[in-house]
């Protein structure tokens, strides 16, 4: 069994990995040896041509210490901490991916960064241009400025949002246990372990205790690593959950390393076309030509070219639906510009929008991967 989460790491065409504490950090001190062995992984998955998005926890404990204060319980302490150990942590994985030839960059989300339709637009932007450039983005939730009832309040979600956001094929969580149980082992001699599964009930929740319930550093646990694979398992995506503490832990995982695989029962491209299908409620209208609506129909992106006006005030981010000269509706998606900029490059090149519009926009009004054919 453990062949197919081998399998699953070997296939992935994009793959969200999520670090804990800690992983990264050992009293106040970035593990560096550690973290030179998972850029190491990393480096091998980007040569075998994979998207490799770091998600990582650790700010804070690299920055506490500064403070005078190893408990940082307070949100105001944790934050003035994060900013602290930011730096700190990106410095750590700088230094790792060096002798690899490659560039780390710095993304700091909250919720509504993945949430809210503009601000997903713009931040899944920002890592796909990243990963174009042959960056290997890093994604901890910004804690210097979220509160309480903006927060994630661990990394395991914030990555499965990311996955879901990305379209990667598999979220692999590492922790400090070798994936789900059905009881604690430490008490329990009948317990045995889960190798796959492809899907979640209330019963590996109830599982979800004991030697599970602590597994990971910090806020998170196995209660929030079966919530993530909720999430991921939602958008196509696969979620392997397995001990990071050792050396290589994604080739560890390779060469048959115990884990817990939960299998998706899609692609990550019918997940999204499916949610579109179902949440996308328009807020106006955007009207094409003959030619952009026979190649909509055959799978292209919505270029300014093809538009002949619309119809509706919207904003970028908005649901809109893609009118044919006829007044069929030919498509329905998530529109990159605002109404009144589209019908500003309506009918333009997409090469004039910097011109028109005084900033570089994006080739496509609505891309073929925000949009569901009707």
């Amino acid at each position: 069994m453990r062949a197919m989460t081998a399998d699953a790491l070997a296939h992935a065409r994009r793959i969200v990995v999520k670090t804990g504490s800690a992983l990264i950090a050992e009293d106040g001190h970035p593990r560096h040896a550690w973290l030179e062995k998972l850029a190491a992984d990393i480096a091998a998955c980007r040569a075998r041509e994979q998207d490799v998005i770091l998600v990582s926890s650790g700010a804070v404990a690299l920055g506490r210490a500064e403070l005078g204060s190893a408990g940082t319980a307070r949100l105001d302490q944790k934050q003035a901490a994060a900013s602290i150990g930011q730096p700190r942590l990106m410095a750590a994985l700088a230094t790792a991916f060096v002798p690899h030839g490659l560039t780390v960059g710095q993304a700091l989300l909250t919720p509504t960064d993945t949430e809210i339709r503009r601000r997903w637009l713009n931040a899944r932007a920002t890592l796909e241009t990243l990963l174009e450039a042959g960056v290997v983005p890093v994604i901890n939730e910004n804690d210097t400025v979220a509160t309480e009832e903006i927060r994630y309040g661990d990394n395991d979600r914030l990555a499965a949002r990311v996955a879901q956001m990305m379209g990667a094929d598999l979220l692999v969580l590492l922790s400090d246990i070798d994936g789900l149980y059905t009881a604690d082992p430490r008490s329990n001699t009948d317990a045995t372990h889960i190798d796959v599964l492809d899907a979640l009930t209330p019963e590996h929740d109830a599982m979800a205790t004991g030697a599970n319930a602590s597994a990971g550093v910090g806020s998170g646990g196995m209660v929030t690593k079966l919530a993530a694979a909720r999430i991921a398992h939602a958008a196509g995506c696969s979620t392997v959950i397995t001990i990071g503490n050792r050396e290589h832990p994604l080739l560890a995982l390779s060469e048959g390393a115990r884990a817990t695989l939960i299998r998706a029962n899609t692609t990550p491209a019918r997940a999204r076309e499916a949610w579109l299908a179902g949440h996308l409620q328009p807020e106006g209208f955007i009207l094409v030509d003959k030619g952009a609506a026979r190649a909509l129909k055959d799978g292209a992106s919505l270029l300014a070219v093809g538009v002949t006006g619309v119809e509706g005030n919207f904003d970028k981010g908005a649901a809109v639906a893609i009118k044919a000269p006829d007044g069929k509706i030919v498509a329905r998606g998530v529109t990159a510009y605002s109404a009144a900029d589209i019908q500003r490059i309506a009918g333009r090149q997409s090469e004039e929008t910097e011109t028109i519009l005084g900033y570089r926009g994006r080739p496509a009004i609505v891309h073929r991967d925000d949009m569901v054919r009707a």
